[in-house]
C-alpha cells in the first residue's frame, strides 16, 4: 500500500512531483531535504535520509538504502534494483576515531561527498556505492557489485572488486522522448 498525496505532504517533503507511490513500510529522515520527480515508486523496507534528490521514472527496490549526509542526486531513469544501498558519508574505522552518530562529531572522522547517479544508470540488486563519485549516463551496474570509483558513460562493471565488462547499449533512448 503506497501513501496518498496528502501522506507525502504531512511527511515535509522538500517537494514531489505526480505519480508519486511510496510505500507505507518505506522511513524518512530529513524529508525536509528529500526531493522527488514524476513517476517515483519506492519500495517496501528503503531508508531515505538527508539530502537526497530523485528525479523522475525511477524506481527504488525493496530494502534499499540512501544515506544522503554529504547529498544524493538520482537523475531522470535511473533506477535501483533491491537492497542497494549508497552512501554519502563514511567513518574513519582505522582506529584512532569513534565510529557512530551517537558519538560527539569532534571524536569521529566522517568524510565523504555527493554521489550522482546521471540519466539511465542502473544498479544490479545488493550494490553497494561508496561516497564522492559519479556514475556517468547509462553506467549498469551488475548485483552484488562494490562500487567505490566513478565510471564513463554507457559502461557496465560487476563484482567485487568492480570490474570492467563492457559497454551497455543505447537503443532505450530512441523508446522515449528525452
Amino acid at each position: 500500500m503506497f501513501l496518498t498525496k496528502g501522506e507525502l505532504y504531512r511527511k515535509g517533503f522538500k517537494s514531489f512531483g505526480d505519480n508519486v507511490l511510496v510505500s507505507r513500510l518505506a522511513s524518512f529522515y530529513g524529508t525536509s531535504e528529500i526531493s522527488l520527480g514524476d513517476n517515483v515508486r519506492i519500495d517496501d523496507f528503503c531508508i531515505l535520509s538527508g539530502n537526497i534528490t530523485i528525479g523522475s521514472n525511477i524506481h527504488i527496490g525493496a530494502y534499499s538504502a540512501l544515506y544522503g549526509k554529504y547529498g544524493i542526486v538520482m537523475e531522470d531513469y535511473t533506477g535501483l534494483s533491491p537492497r542497494c544501498t549508497i552512501f554519502s558519508a563514511t567513518d574513519d574505522f582505522g582506529g584512532n576515531y569513534l565510529i557512530s552518530p551517537m558519538n560527539p562529531p569532534e571524536k569521529c572522522n566522517v568524510t565523504g561527498g555527493v554521489v550522482r547517479l546521471e540519466r539511465f544508470v542502473q544498479l544490479g540488486s545488493g550494490t553497494v556505492v561508496m561516497p564522492n563519485l559519479t556514475l556517468k549516463e547509462g553506467v549498469a551496474i551488475g548485483a552484488m557489485s562494490f562500487v567505490r570509483f566513478s565510471i564513463l558513460n554507457w559502461e557496465i562493471w560487476a563484482g567485487n572488486p568492480i570490474r570492467f565488462i563492457g559497454y551497455r547499449g543505447k537503443g532505450m533512448i530512441d523508446k522515449i522522448a528525452v
